[in-house]
């Protein structure tokens, strides 16, 4: 046991050895979360407190729960595959599958991708005549994931206007066909499980008296729907319950746009009645100087349970800031800097480019480009969601389930048999008429459709009966030889990848074999059939997961949200300005501003050695030229951590610290349309365009626009966080800041 502990400093150390009770663990940026997360589960178990499938660990992401399960490897005496450790979708599907007939599902049911269930809802749509302008297919997919994650069924829904209340019909027509073709998507995996245990009294019994500790991690994530069914495994909080350690970081919650709710921290110490809150705030990521920039940063946050990170690694550099002219010239310097690093032998994969808004990377993108210096933006299509995978997973989906719609209309006519829009349109009349699958109707059907319809059935048909007796592996090789996808691809003149990738999906089939603890070639135990569900059901999953595949050596583009998790020794964040980083959107929304700066922690927090922060005087977004304030966040740095790399006679007079010293960068050409260059017009009061402003309502900002003259001259401020506002001059009183 000391063994165990040897690693940890006192924090971890008391929060690991706790008593069996609720307990909030505050775990900061680069505190170590996992490695507590690990070593309270392995000390639970050899310490004989319980038995470890006794206990519950949640995470997030698949990467997450793989690396906890390979941490437990090597710290537990028996092997860590059966233990029940993974996402929450992860760990809803284990359950489903286990009690399939109490939640009203067949055994092999299939499980949708978001990319699937936007197929089905627009198939679903088109099934209607529903005018899809009207009613756009991603908006009803987030109003029906929306209420799924607050566990609201269509009855339940308050529709308040025709419209929503149309919008509940559509999710209600949407369920019944997710039943008809035995499908769930995410969130039903969710809501479906947290309904079997509600109504089902044994069941509930059953796993609260099996789980006795149930650990979270990344807990500030979690939606409304999620808390709601780990309250109900831990019998809400009373006596003889299970044992919830909840593990979060409220400064990082930055995912309320798909339903997190950092509020369940609050509501769980206090409906828990918590005596256990443990702060981890020793970091061992980043310099100090990153650290307390951060530390500075989210102090300005108000809702916030308070923590202060901290290091003994040193201060390390100052935070290097630039003022460009342009986002032209910002992305051109940042690229510059990059290529200096990389002379003085920083790996490209060590350095990440950040942004608020996707689209901010097309000029750095064609920097790099232009440069010659390879980048990756992370989160470009994962192994699972390459067109060509998804077309074999088709294939597969039928054999396990005929009934799945979904995967009948993607391969039908692909690669192409003759089947057109007019078959599939008959196809669906007889589904309808007939209640059934489109799968199930093709015998209904006569003439041309009937014929070649019926050709493709037959197929599946035979497919099913032939890949019966084979291993996995041999079963999808089988498949992808029978369905034609391997001839198509060699037909393709560009098909070369593709191959290579559907040969690396029979790798996926022998390695999931391989961790079911079968051998490629040998019986698994278990019918070929119902391991291709398992399988199947593992593809969707991942295909589901937010983490990127490792590239190569190439700098890393990626927005803030998506560098969340992650780490590198030299960060560059991009577009601090007012109504970029903050979002002008924050300014709409309730404790908008203060997720905004949680975002803006998450960003300095991701640098261990070096952070550089830019922001430009004017900025190309959505095709038109933007004038900026600086951001807010960067003015929350205290001066003596900055470093300021552009001259002084460069920066805008926007208040604030202009920090001190260091190596300048002077732009090769100063741009003519810059601040610095541009005349001043005639406007009252000698003001210009370009000028920082001040108005007694709306504060600090840049006019950007005028027109007319002398009594009837307005002018157009951006008033950053209080939006674009034309001012009459002569009513205004603007002055200059």
């Amino acid at each position: 046991m000391s063994q165990l502990l040897a690693n940890l400093n006192p924090e971890q150390t008391q929060a690991v050895t706790l008593p069996p009770q609720h307990a909030l663990i505050l775990a900061g940026a680069g505190s170590g979360k996992t490695r507590v997360l690990t070593t309270r589960i392995a000390w639970l178990v050899q310490s004989g407190q319980v038995d470890a499938h006794s206990i519950l660990a949640v995470t997030f992401t698949n990467k997450a729960a793989k690396e906890m399960l390979a941490r437990l490897g090597t710290m537990l005496p028996i092997s860590p595959r059966g233990l029940w450790v993974g996402t929450f979708h992860g760990l809803c599907n284990r359950l489903l599958r286990a009690h399939h007939r109490d939640a009203g599902l067949p055994q092999l049911f299939q499980i949708l991708d978001s990319a699937d269930q936007l197929a089905a809802i627009k198939r679903l749509l088109k099934t209607l005549n529903v005018d899809d302008e009207k009613f756009p297919p991603r908006e009803l997919q987030h109003f029906i994931n929306g209420q799924k994650e607050a566990g609201v069924r269509p009855h339940a829904v308050e529709a308040w206007d025709d419209y929503t209340r149309q919008r509940v019909q559509l999710y209600q027509e949407y369920e019944a066909q997710c039943q008809r073709e035995s499908v769930v998507d995410f969130a039903e995996l969710l809501l479906r499980t947290y309904e079997l245990l509600e109504r089902n009294e044994p069941i509930r019994r059953h796993y609260q008296r099996r789980f006795r500790h149930i650990l979270v991690d990344e807990f500030q994530d979690t939606n409304v729907l999620q808390y709601r069914w780990l309250k109900l495994l831990a019998d809400n909080g009373k006596e003889g319950g299970a044992a919830l350690f909840c593990v979060g970081d409220d400064d990082q919650s930055i995912y309320r746009f798909r339903g997190a709710e950092v509020g369940n921290m609050r509501d769980f110490e206090r409906e828990f009645r918590v005596q256990n809150v443990i702060r981890l705030e020793q970091n061992y990521r980043s310099r100090s100087n990153i650290l307390d920039a951060a530390n500075a940063i989210i102090r300005h946050n108000s809702d916030r349970l308070g923590k202060n990170l901290w290091t003994d690694q040193g201060a390390g550099e100052p935070i290097r800031v630039f003022e460009a002219f342009s986002d032209g010239d910002e992305a051109r310097w940042i690229v510059e800097e990059v290529q200096s690093l990389v002379r003085d032998g920083h790996s490209r994969a060590e350095i990440a480019l950040l942004y608020r808004s996707n689209a901010q990377s097309r000029v750095l993108e064609h920097r790099l480009f232009t440069a010659g210096i390879p980048y990756r933006v992370y989160g470009g299509l994962r192994f699972f969601e390459r067109q060509e995978i998804k077309h074999a997973l088709a294939y597969l989906r039928l054999i396990a389930n005929p009934d799945d719609d979904t995967a009948f209309a993607r391969v039908v006519n692909f690669p192409t048999r003759g089947i057109g829009a007019r078959s599939i349109e008959v196809l669906q009349d007889a589904s309808r008429t007939w209640n059934g699958s489109l799968y199930a109707s093709v015998p209904h059907l006569s003439g041309k459709a009937g014929t070649s319809l019926g050709h493709f059935v037959r197929l599946i048909e035979d497919l099913r009966r032939e890949t019966e007796p084979l291993a996995l592996p041999e079963l999808v090789d089988h498949v992808l030889d029978r369905s034609g996808l391997r001839d198509h691809y060699k037909a393709d003149k560009e098909g070369a990848e593709r191959l290579e990738n559907l040969d690396e999906l029979l790798n996926a089939a022998a390695n999931f074999l391989a961790e079911q603890g079968s051998v490629p070639g040998e019986a698994s135990g278990q019918p070929s059939h119902a391991l291709l569900a398992d399988f199947l059901a593992h593809a969707s999953l991942e295909a589901g997961d937010h983490q990127a595949d490792q590239g190569a050596d190439a700098v890393q583009l990626m927005t803030v949200h998506s560098s969340k998790g992650l780490e590198f020794d030299i960060v560059f964040l991009s577009g601090l300005e007012e109504g970029l980083f903050p979002h002008e959107n924050s300014a709409l929304e309730r404790d908008g501003l203060e997720e905004e700066r949680r975002l803006m922690y998450v960003a300095v927090t991701r640098a261990r050695e070096r952070l550089y922060v830019s922001f430009a005087q004017s900025r190309m977004l959505h095709g038109q030229t933007r004038y900026n304030l600086r951001s807010r966040f960067l003015e929350e740095i205290p001066v003596e951590l900055t470093k300021w790399l552009s001259p002084p006679n460069q920066r805008t007079a926007l208040g604030g610290a202009t920090g001190g010293g260091g190596a300048y960068f002077t732009p090769s050409a100063k741009p003519a349309a810059s601040r610095e260059s541009r005349p001043s017009s005639s406007l009252p009061g000698g003001l210009r365009i370009g000028q920082v402003v001040k108005h007694a309502k709306f504060g600090q900002g840049v006019i950007v626009a005028a027109e007319g003259g002398g009594s009837d001259a307005r002018v157009q401020v951006n008033f950053g966080a209080a939006g674009m506002k034309w001012l009459l001059l002569a009513v205004a009183k603007l002055e200059a800041a």
